[in-house]
């Protein structure tokens, strides 16, 4: 076999049920918006859209004929004009009204509610005194126990003094037993507790008063039109006269308006949350972080209403555009501006989850200083000075991603299928590395696409460090005369693979780490093939089997959940685990898969965080159930288990092994009182100390291939071991329908039908074989087998040779044997018995 490379293909995969409902909401938005518009126009006389009812000239249609009209306009994606505000001036909706008559008197407004819901006549200049002027609105719906004149009582009006505090402010009885100024009697807030990031709207008084509102069809459309007037307004405020830092209480605008539950349907989409959305990204950072840390307190069915908004605006822009290589995603301003706003809500939902203690985090800097020492001397670190990406919300909220463990709703709520089939992921990619100042780049909102997704960025990015170290090395060559190989080669014997590797992998890591991020060759001894990728995934493969051979001793496996751990008494040294970690990250680089089995803590030490108790629940399961039955234990823990802080356990070869978890851990016994010691202790020892002196060596060398990379920026660590593992999932169907045939043979062909009724009909290990021999690895990629362009050609009439593989093209050269029985034989032998290269 020999082994050239080529790109696959993409396929899309079939989209999520969350996504394709989202479609259909957005498509049968688009059509009834379409409907109105041909049924009631958009209320402007001079439109000029012929498909509207207010144009001039227009000819009434019926229902029936509307409806079809709608459907044929759909389809074509023709013009939707923007819903036309009431005519009335501007200057008669805000007369007579005060600016402080709503100030801090949510009850006005409830009374003044129950009086007009009954006169139509009132409804729509109550809502455009109200909620189409940003001063009203920022003064009404105070928390009723804020006083006006009580300063303590407002996070927005502390002394200077106390603004940059960040502590926790307790209101005690002793600070408030004089009355307030407004009121003859004590302080509401006494006993309460209060934060200055707190903000003084009153988020319940906003909903009731929403519920009355909501139910009203006229006052729905004067809403609509008080956003419209409103949005304009508070863009320009909050860019040109610092709306906020003259007023930190402008916040209140954005959270009461986003209390509106009717916010993604059709008539707010097209016009009025498009403006909304764009006034909100001008919010300075620190208004973000703010309402980032309010919004973490809300539930999970108003986080997820809020993630419903915005995924449907862009998911309304994605599907009534028509997006191209001239026409990007990136530079529509709506689409834009929702996943900004839309970020902000998912660090909201991360924040409002589960998170690890600060103290966990995991010091990487003393991991990787022997590397950095070399590299530090290197000419090419001056390449890239800017260091790995930081997002700006991280650094304000002082919290990392990586910091949840369990966030308040699922990840894949955030993800925007429609918006990933469209994505120019090449475009994409060069607005992340080169022009993030002046273009948006949608790898700054991870949380947005797939895994393939984004594995598309990270193999460009990959790419083109490979290509920047092959033109240096060119460079070097011609000026200095200096023979430097452009390639990372390496030259091993099958029987002596780890030996072979290890000796050249350490040279290139001790004389010049830098080498390591250029393309990927190897040879085996002996044979013929050329390596285009095949040849490393076999690689891979044998460096993998070896070094997890429970012979070896490196790695403990457990039977009970089918994972490798490191062995904390192996006798394997440094170099061995920084060989691993090598291979890890260079399989990420040079897109291989490996067949590894890690627990997932080892993926979130790699980002950057110690093993915490629930790291415990799927490497040591067991351990994890005992420690939790402690943690829960109601009885007296000291006089029934008889526990001490000395513990216990027997190494890979059954020798008892004591470890004393404190000074004078015997003596010390496990009490009701600290028992949370002992489990962190115990946590701490069992997935941190005990293989700190390994782990720290695995990591280095993966670091040494992926510090530079935005591997740490774009995935979380689940995605990571699905980028080295890849998917579990072998779905033939998806690989049958992305296969494409050449030489003669075509989808309907007898051997073609009789190939995928044989293929469908193996066993699971028969299937990773198959992989094995036609693509050079037995795991689907990220993204499933869909991803894989798997060509079969015909080579040649009926004879009684194997079939063979180009591995590196995903190419099987099938004869056109003359029945299914003798296909079926000879496929299961080549599967079977195929290994190495060169063997035609």
């Amino acid at each position: 076999m020999t082994s050239p490379d080529t790109n696959a293909q993409v396929t899309l995969l079939a989209p999520s049920p969350a996504s394709l409902k989202r479609k259909r909401e957005a498509a049968k938005e688009l059509i009834e918006r379409y409907y109105l518009q041909l049924t009631q126009g958009c209320g402007n006389e001079f439109c000029a859209n012929e498909n509207c009812a207010s144009c001039p000239g227009f000819k009434q249609l019926d229902n029936n004929q509307a409806a079809a009209r709608a459907l044929e306009l759909y389809r074509t994606r023709a013009e939707l004009c923007t819903a036309w505000p009431i005519k009335k001036p501007r200057s008669l909706l805000f007369q007579n009204v005060s600016p402080d008559k709503y100030k801090h008197n949510s009850k006005a407004i409830r009374s003044e509610l129950d009086e007009i819901c009954c006169k139509k006549q009132q409804q729509n200049n109550f809502q455009s005194r109200i909620f189409s002027r940003s001063e009203t609105l920022v003064k009404s719906f105070r928390k009723p126990e804020m006083k006006r004149n009580c300063l303590s009582c407002l996070p927005g009006n502390v002394p200077d003094n106390l603004e940059k505090s960040a502590e926790l402010q307790t209101i005690t009885e002793s600070d408030h037993s004089a009355p307030c100024c407004s009121q003859q009697k004590p302080c509401d807030c006494v006993g309460q507790t209060f934060t200055l990031e707190e903000l003084t709207v009153d988020v319940k008084s906003v909903r009731r008063v929403y519920t009355k509102l909501l139910s009203h069809n006229r006052i729905e459309t004067a809403l609509i039109n008080a956003l419209m007037y409103l949005s304009p307004d508070v863009e320009c405020e909050l860019s040109y006269h610092n709306a906020y830092t003259r007023d930190p209480n402008y916040l209140n605008l954005f959270i009461i308006v986003m209390e509106n539950h009717n916010l993604h349907s059709p008539e707010y989409l097209e016009g009025a949350l498009p403006m909304f959305c764009k006034a909100m990204c001008k919010l300075p950072l620190s208004a973000q972080a703010k309402l980032i840390r309010l919004w973490s307190t809300y539930t999970s069915s108003d986080i997820r209403r809020m993630v419903e908004v915005f995924q449907q605006l862009i998911t309304f822009k994605v599907i009534s555009n028509d997006y191209s290589c001239r026409n990007l995603v990136n530079e529509d301003d709506t689409a834009v501006a929702a996943a900004k706003c839309l970020k902000l809500v998912y660090y909201a939902n991360l924040l409002g989850g589960t998170l690890t203690t600060e103290d966990e985090e995991e010091e990487l800097s003393q991991e990787n200083s022997e590397a950095n020492l070399h590299q530090n001397i290197l000419i090419e670190d001056t390449r890239y000075k800017k260091g790995p990406r930081v997002d700006p919300l991280e650094k304000e909220l002082n919290f990392k991603a990586i910091d949840c463990c369990q966030p308040v709703i699922s990840y894949d709520e955030f993800v925007n299928e429609s918006l990933n089939n469209i994505l120019a992921m090449d475009k994409d990619y060069i607005f992340f590395k080169v022009d993030s100042e002046k273009k948006f780049s949608f790898l700054t909102c991870p949380f947005l696409l797939t895994p393939y997704t984004k594995s598309q960025g990270l193999y460009y990015d990959n790419r083109i460090r490979m290509f920047s170290e092959r033109r240096i090395t060119v460079l070097y060559n011609l000026v200095q005369g200096q023979q430097i190989q452009p390639y990372l080669r390496l030259k091993v014997r099958r029987d002596h693979i780890i030996d072979d590797a290890l000796v050249r992998l350490e040279m290139i890591a001790t004389e010049n780490p830098s080498d390591l991020k250029k393309q990927l060759y190897v040879e085996f001894e002996g044979e013929q093939g050329v390596d285009e990728g095949g040849v490393s995934k076999e690689f891979f493969q044998l460096v993998v089997e070896e070094i997890f051979n429970p012979d070896i001793g490196m790695f403990a496996y457990d039977n009970q959940t089918k994972l490798f751990w490191f062995n904390p008494t192996s006798f394997e040294n440094d170099g061995q685990f920084t060989l691993i970690g090598i291979v890890l990250g260079l399989a990420i680089y040079n897109h291989c898969i490996l067949d590894v089995h890690f627990p997932m803590v080892v993926y979130r030490k790699l980002m950057g965080k110690k093993g915490t108790l629930e790291d415990l629940a799927d490497s040591h399961p067991i351990l994890y159930r005992s420690l939790k039955d402690i943690l829960e234990y109601e009885g007296n823990l000291e006089e029934d288990m008889m526990i001490t802080f000395q513990i216990s356990y027997s190494d890979l070869f059954g020798v008892p092994i004591i470890h004393n978890l404190k000074e004078n851990s015997a003596e010390i016994p496990v009490t009701n009182q600290n028992k949370k010691e002992f489990v962190q202790l115990y946590t701490n020892y069992i997935l941190n100390q005990s293989v700190e002196k390994q782990f720290r060596a695995f990591s280095r060398g993966f670091q040494m291939v992926t510090n530079e990379s935005p591997l740490r920026y774009l995935f979380r660590p689940e995605e990571i071991e699905q980028l080295i593992c890849g998917s579990r999932n072998l779905d033939f169907h998806a690989l049958e329908e992305a296969t494409e045939y050449d030489g003669g043979f075509t989808k309907e062909s007898r051997i073609i039908r009789d190939f995928w009724g044989i293929t469908h009909s193996l066993s699971e290990e028969q299937k990773r074989q198959f992989l094995q021999f036609t693509t050079g690895s037995d795991r689907a990629p990220v993204g499933g087998l869909g991803k894989i362009k798997l060509i079969i050609t015909k080579n040649g009439p009926d004879s009684d040779r194997l079939p063979t593989t180009h591995t590196c093209f995903n190419v099987l050269l099938l004869p056109d044997y003359s029945s299914k029985d003798k296909l079926k034989e000879r496929l299961l032998k080549a599967i079977t018995y195929s290994k190495g290269f060169g063997m035609l």
